[in-house]
């Protein structure tokens, strides 16, 4: 009973101790911070979705999102869009950077928007630039701003360069807001310098931050996606093919086949990439190592395959970032090429090349025959009878001859009349006597 009581005493106020911390914690208001930085791609789509669940469970204060990015896909900013719409929490959006493109779609979904000076808005022109896809996106800009009585024609404006809006832009210009403009336009509520400063004057101040992280798989997919990696990935799957031309080993064209299907399982996690893509892929690759391993020198399939991978690799990267794709893969060309120059020299024989022709060599268990062009004319003596193949003494030295037909017994003269590579032709110099 002695021991309960203790118990009790030791137990007792730990327990009041960490209720009380976990009340305090619960009223203080809880904000969750999720980043909108870099291309806007599916991994992104991913983590609002996480957040805005992970806001709606704690009951937070708000939702934050903290905006610098250029854009990036489309499909992926309606996700981001939607999961922001199904927000049962206040949504605040601080630009601290900039908000083109797809990112600029992801800021008007906010209930309240709040840019730092310096900052700008808009820039959201599709890519293709077509009729179809011009009217349906500003549609949505529109569509996205009215939700949130915001004024649509300035919406519409940030995608269609043919909207006439003279206050803000040249004619036949698209539509990009700095900080005083999208505050005098009602796009912006408030201009505050720092995030803290931006939840201030939206009336939650002092509040908790819980800054929602990437998954690791949505690292990987972020990080490899990113034009840099992207070039570094596809310079090594070249690289690695070029070199299994010249080793025929198996180990440089693993690594590339590698190096090229982790650039291609990330885009596609991504969202940039889809099964077309990954189908093309895969033809290219066994083109190219039919070719390689299975009819070498017949071109066909190796050349076939080379554009199926190319157009895979131009495809990975999607529509919008076609010259982004166009720089990568210039990059990683040249990279390839003087990579390649250096590596010759450490594999100076190309085993692709020598399949394609018989390359003679000699070792232990074989002698190439010698060169016997300099017996020609001279004179020796048949050693066994030649019939018309035999042995004779030319010089001192016993070699296999030919007749030209006629059978010489062994003992007569002969002379050396052409030599063929190892084929010794001889003829007697004196008829022999029969008689």
């Amino acid at each position: 009973m002695k021991r309960l009581r203790a118990l009790f005493r030791v137990v007792g106020p730990l327990a009041f101790a960490f209720g009380f911390l976990g009340f305090a914690r619960a009223a203080t208001p809880q904000v969750v911070v999720v980043p909108i930085h870099g291309t806007v791609d599916d991994g992104m789509a991913h983590l609002v979705e996480r957040a805005v669940t992970q806001a709606d469970d704690q009951h937070a204060a708000a939702l934050v999102l903290d905006v610098d990015s250029p854009g990036g896909l489309v499909a992926a900013a309606f996700r981001v869009r939607d999961a922001i719409f199904a927000a049962k929490v206040p949504v605040i959006a601080f630009v601290s950077e900039r908000a083109y493109s797809a990112a600029a779609l992801i800021t008007l979904a906010a209930d309240r928007i709040v840019m730092a000076p310096g900052s700008s808005i808009g820039a959201a022109e599709p890519i293709p630039a077509t009729v179809k896809t011009i009217s349906a996106l500003r549609a949505e800009f529109e569509s996205t701003a009215l939700r949130n009585h915001r004024n649509a024609t300035i919406a519409g404006a940030m995608v269609d360069k043919n909207v006439p809006l003279p206050e803000y832009k040249a004619t036949g210009a698209i539509l990009t807001l700095n900080t005083h403009e999208a505050l005098q336009a009602g796009i912006a509520d408030a201009i505050a310098p720092t995030l803290d400063a931006a939840l201030a004057s939206q009336h939650v101040p002092d509040a908790a931050h819980e800054r929602v992280g990437y998954s690791f798989g949505e690292e990987v997919a972020r990080f490899a996606t990113t034009p840099e990696i992207s070039g570094l990935l596809l310079t090594l799957g070249m690289l690695g093919l070029i070199l299994e031309m010249q080793t025929m080993h198996g180990i440089a064209g693993t690594l590339g086949v590698g190096a090229l299907a982790l650039f291609f399982g990330t885009h596609v996690y991504a969202g940039f990439s889809n099964g077309l893509v990954i189908a093309l892929a895969i033809l290219g690759l066994l083109g190219i190592l039919w070719e390689l391993h299975v009819v070498p020198g017949h071109g066909a399939p190796g050349v076939l395959g080379g554009i199926a991978l190319f157009l895979a690799i131009m495809l990975a990267f999607g529509v919008p970032f076609f010259f982004i794709a166009i720089e990568t893969v210039s990059t990683a060309m040249i990279l390839t090429v003087v990579i390649f120059v250096f590596a010759t020299r450490l594999f100076p024989e190309n085993a692709w090349s020598a399949r394609l022709a018989l390359v003679a060599a000699q070792g232990a268990d074989y002698v190439a025959s010698s060169d016997h062009s300099a017996l020609r004319g001279a004179l020796g003596t048949a050693s066994s009878y030649l019939r018309p193949a035999g042995i004779a003494t030319i010089d001192g030295q016993r070699v296999d001859v030919l007749t030209e037909g006629e059978f010489i017994p062994a003992g007569t003269p002969v002379r050396v009349t052409r030599v063929e590579g190892a084929r010794i032709f001889v003829e007697p110099v004196t008829l022999p006597d029969y008689t």
